[in-house]
């Protein structure tokens, strides 16, 4: 495996390290600004719409010039944004750092997977894909627990500004180790955006915005939600989002593998278990030790729809997936947006710290739903495929590639 995969991963680590990284620093941030901490949750759907509208933008802008120089351009984006972050003197300063950050998110999965293909034998390319997504991977169970514990130490703007120095870091290795490659050829718009006149590629995307987003409903305010409702001291945050983590490295792994096998039953299986953890964090949360627990499955089975979702929008998208792959990475994101600023409103409402539970169980539900209806008009016309083509994927989960 060439080095040049070691600084798509660090890229990677750096990306996953401030997406997630805020949700345990909420109440310092909160406090710093003289703002709510639902008002401070605006920063995580801040993230994700950036993501979404930035993804297929900055895909885009990606066909224009060599893959190289722009993954240099999004890492010096992303340095940018965590400097704006971590000087912010207002909460709105920082709400534009955290975008301007996001604009790299989705273009530098979607290219970066494609470099890291181009990088090795044919032969390799899924395990060269995979080990510059362990980057993310990793930065769930390392990344982020380090960066909760320095903000909640020396500052959450320390935080921001080791981040940035990942981006450096990530920058100097594609400079000095990504080979020069030449800029995509034969992109044609017209033929990429004519896979969303696929109403299962509408489909599909939805239960990613609403499956996934469940997820956010809860995790964005576990800092206040442990502390205020369970009893954990601050410093425990830390080891709660390592447990957050390792169930995302489980999840992901389980739902990569039988995907594969019988996509939608995975489905079905991964989003009804979702909701009704979800669910019953509300009534777990108020243990130390079942709250805990819960907060792993909700990791574990979170992640475990991403496999079966990106796998079913490539399917659903075959033939034109690189635009339709680059949104649904978005799509993930839109739906933390979406879940972040809902479980804001109703934490705001009075409803207590648990409340954003039940909104998350509500949405991963309705994801259900539409699975059970996208497979149902699937049955009904012949149940015919698409064949899955090779694409990015979203955060945490190699590109699929064809299987015949």
């Amino acid at each position: 495996m060439p080095l040049a995969l070691l600084a798509l991963a660090i890229g990677a680590f750096g990306i996953g390290t401030t997406e997630f990284v805020i949700m345990g620093l909420l109440p310092e941030v909160a406090t710093d600004f003289g703002v709510s901490v639902p008002t401070a949750g605006l920063l995580v759907t801040g993230y994700g719409l950036g993501v979404m509208i930035g993804a297929p933008i900055m895909t885009l802008l990606g066909t224009k010039v060599s893959r190289k120089n722009m993954l240099m351009l999004l890492m010096g984006l992303f340095v940018l944004g965590n400097l704006v972050s971590a000087l912010a003197p207002a909460f709105g300063v920082m709400m534009a750092g955290r975008i301007l950050a996001s604009f790299t998110h989705g273009a530098f999965f979607g290219i970066g997977s494609v470099v890291a293909a181009d990088l090795v034998a044919p032969e390799k390319k899924a395990r060269a894909i995979s080990m510059m997504f362990a980057g993310l991977t990793v930065a769930n169970v390392i990344g982020v627990p380090l960066g909760t514990f320095i903000g909640q130490s020396a500052g959450w703007r320390t935080t921001f500004f080791v981040v940035a120095g990942l981006g450096v870091l990530g920058l100097a290795g594609v400079l000095k180790l990504v080979p020069d490659m030449p800029k995509p050829q034969g992109v044609r718009l017209r033929h990429e955006l004519g896979a969303f006149r696929n109403v299962q590629v509408l489909l599909a995307m939805a239960m990613t915005v609403l499956g996934f987003g469940g997820v956010f409903a809860a995790i964005t305010y576990i800092a206040p939600m442990m502390t205020e409702v369970t009893g954990f001291a601050d410093s425990s945050i830390t080891w709660l989002l390592v447990l957050f983590g390792a169930g995302m490295v489980v999840g992901n792994l389980i739902g990569g593998r039988y995907a594969d096998r019988a996509l939608m039953p995975m489905l079905y299986t991964a989003l009804g278990a979702l909701a009704a953890v979800l669910a019953l964090f509300t009534l777990t949360a108020h243990n130390e030790l079942t709250a805990g627990a819960t907060i792993f499955l909700i990791g574990a089975l979170g992640f475990a729809t991403v496999p079966p979702l990106q796998k079913r929008v490539l399917d659903q998208a075959s033939g034109a997936p690189t635009l339709a792959s680059a949104v649904n990475i978005g799509a993930f994101n839109l739906g933390n947006a979406l879940s972040a600023w809902l479980g804001g409103v109703v934490i705001a409402a009075g409803h207590g710290y648990t409340s954003p539970n039940l909104v998350g169980a509500v949405l991963t539900a309705s994801a259900l739903v539409l699975a059970v209806v996208s497979a149902a008009l699937e049955k009904g016309r012949g149940g015919r495929h698409g064949r899955v083509v090779a694409g990015t994927a979203p955060a945490g989960e190699p590109a699929l590639t064809s299987r015949h």
